[in-house]
């Protein structure tokens, strides 16, 4: 083999690898929402979505949020705030109309999602990798739905929604 064809070949090898390496680490669709007060609390968020093949990074922070708790958070099926308790938001989003539970667990609402774990100061910072949902329009999609702050730590038994009491902030998907 000459030395050109060795040289393309090793460049070419390369470039796959660092292609590769991109789409597990940031290449996707992409979604955010800015998260406003509801239901008289002082809860404020920011919260991104990325495509990882068939799974969504979700990346939040948030804050005025009750110290040391956890507080249920979830995609609701509208795509609007606009209710000063955010119930205009609908309920979880549940394309598959399956029953409410675990996030990952098989039986669980596509817009299920783990509970946010706030610090001493009520601020949070938030990651999961999620499957079920999509960053898009389509029936799975959550482009212009909502996501929800709940004031309660969603218990992931109780139907239809957890049991997480009052919606404390909510955000339009765009």
């Amino acid at each position: 083999m000459n030395k050109s064809i060795s040289f393309t070949i090793s460049v070419l090898a390369v470039l796959s690898l660092v292609a590769c390496q991109s789409m597990e680490h940031g290449a996707g669709e992409k979604a955010s929402a800015t998260l406003d007060s509801r239901s008289g609390s002082n809860v404020k968020g920011t919260v991104n979505f990325v495509s990882r093949g068939h799974d969504v990074l979700v990346n939040a922070k948030f804050s005025g949020l009750k110290p040391n708790a956890e507080h249920g958070f979830d995609v609701h099926e509208k795509g609007d705030c606009s209710a000063p308790d955010a119930t205009s938001a609908g309920g979880h989003f549940n394309p598959d109309a399956k029953t409410h539970g675990m996030p990952g667990s098989g039986v669980s609402h596509a817009g299920d999602m783990p509970n946010i774990k706030s610090d001493a100061h009520g601020n949070a910072v938030y990651s999961a990798r999620l499957s079920g949902f999509a960053i898009n329009n389509g029936s799975n999609g959550i482009l212009g739905r909502a996501v929800v702050v709940h004031r309660d730590p969603d218990d992931y038994k109780s139907q239809p929604a957890g049991n997480s009491g009052p919606r404390v902030a909510c955000g339009l998907i765009k």
